[in-house]
């Protein structure tokens, strides 16, 4: 098995629940996550300084988002709570980037190829 210096600060599971990690925290256990499924990312990347390895695991994860036609917010929503927290919690956060946009909730589902 490969080791590899993850980055991010740990976070343990008993340490906080989903609800309770802060955006950001949110997003590093998500980057952890996806690397961890990401094997011949973690060997690609096993070499390179800690600074250069967290570019390169960042920048995987926005185009894992973009081939899953998800933005990278939604990706980390994905990997950081279960299917159904994921699909209720990224409506509400649409809902309210229509609000602040001024978008009509229908034309911003179609702008945004959401399916409700």
């Amino acid at each position: 098995m490969i080791q590899i210096h993850l980055p991010f600060p740990k976070i343990r599971e008993n340490d906080m629940t989903v609800k309770e990690l802060t955006q950001e925290a949110r997003h590093e256990e998500a980057l952890k996550k996806y690397l961890l499924e990401s094997p011949q990312l973690a060997e690609e990347i096993k070499d390179l300084p800690a600074d250069d390895q967290k570019d390169q695991i960042q920048w995987a994860f926005e185009d894992e988002a973009e081939s899953q036609g998800l933005q990278p917010w939604e990706l980390t929503l994905k990997y950081t709570s279960s299917p159904e927290e994921f699909e209720a919690a990224r409506l509400v956060l649409h809902k309210e980037a229509a609000e602040v946009l001024g978008v009509e909730w229908e034309e911003y589902c179609e702008m945004n190829n959401l399916v409700v």
